[in-house]
């Protein structure tokens, strides 16, 4: 069984065939889909998902960094209302991303760092999304981190260094992409001495899809793909990463 720990499976690009998409990675062997939230307007979607496939898709509660804007503090009361009513395997997708646009960067600063205590308030794990953020992430974290903060760095494209970083803080996994298996992805250099403890599986899909998929819009299915690879570069068989990320994946996300 793969666990998919990243994917927006309730986003509009499935609404003309999203069953069949849930249902394909289950037939693939990708049992267990975690679901990050995006925004206020994408919990209804995420979470009816999650009533469908209560077996199989798991969902998150918080804000993308991307959804910080002139609103963010009305928006983050709604996140905290389902947050702590509700039930949510992560405080996610929070983070910082600088890449498009840094007009609401102190916000973005001060949304992660409220959610960052929610999940600590709550044992949760966070869901972390960084977008040429390294930095300021690290100056957040480096303050707030003690034994109550446990999470991934989703996505993660990150160097060596940042590897090292991340996994200094005690309570953090790696999630491993579709970049993984592009030809100037480079996360394989950055994995070079990184033990497969420190591993989770993920899609982001309808984003990044892996190769031999670019170009096309991703799914769950397509992990096989990136654990396909990960067992390449590890030089282990496809069943050893199936059985150690799963492992990893279950015990931060505490699936049952």
């Amino acid at each position: 069984m793969f666990i998919d720990t990243h994917t927006h499976l309730f986003s509009d690009a499935f609404d003309e065939d999203r069953n069949s998409v849930v249902q394909r990675a289950i037939d693939t062997g990708v049992e267990i889909c975690l679901l990050p939230n995006i925004d206020i307007d994408t919990i209804d979607a995420m979470n009816e998902l999650a009533k469908s496939f209560p077996n199989n898709c798991f969902p998150m509660m918080g804000l993308h960094p991307g959804s910080v804007d002139e609103n963010w503090e009305s928006k983050l009361e709604v996140i905290k209302k389902h947050l702590f009513s509700e039930k949510y395997v992560a405080v996610g997708e929070i983070g910082m991303d600088l890449y498009w646009d840094k007009t609401h960067i102190e916000a973005q600063r001060q949304a992660f760092r409220m959610q960052v205590e929610w999940a600590k308030e709550l044992r949760l794990p966070i869901a972390i999304h960084a977008r040429e953020a390294f930095q300021e992430i690290y100056e957040i974290i480096d303050e707030l981190n003690d034994d109550r903060l446990t999470g991934v760095f989703h996505c993660f494209t990150g160097t060596e260094e940042d590897a090292n970083k991340i996994l200094s803080y005690g309570g953090f996994k790696l999630g491993i992409g579709g970049v993984l298996t592009y030809k100037n992805g480079r996360v394989d250099e950055a994995l070079k001495n990184v033990g497969l403890e420190h591993l989770i599986l993920e899609t982001d899909s309808p984003y990044l899809p892996p190769v031999p998929h670019r170009g096309k819009r991703n799914e769950s299915s397509y992990l096989l793909h990136i654990a396909e690879k990960l067992a390449d570069v590890y030089n282990v068989t496809l069943k050893e990463i199936e059985e150690k990320t799963s492992q990893n994946a279950r015990e931060l996300f505490r699936l049952s």
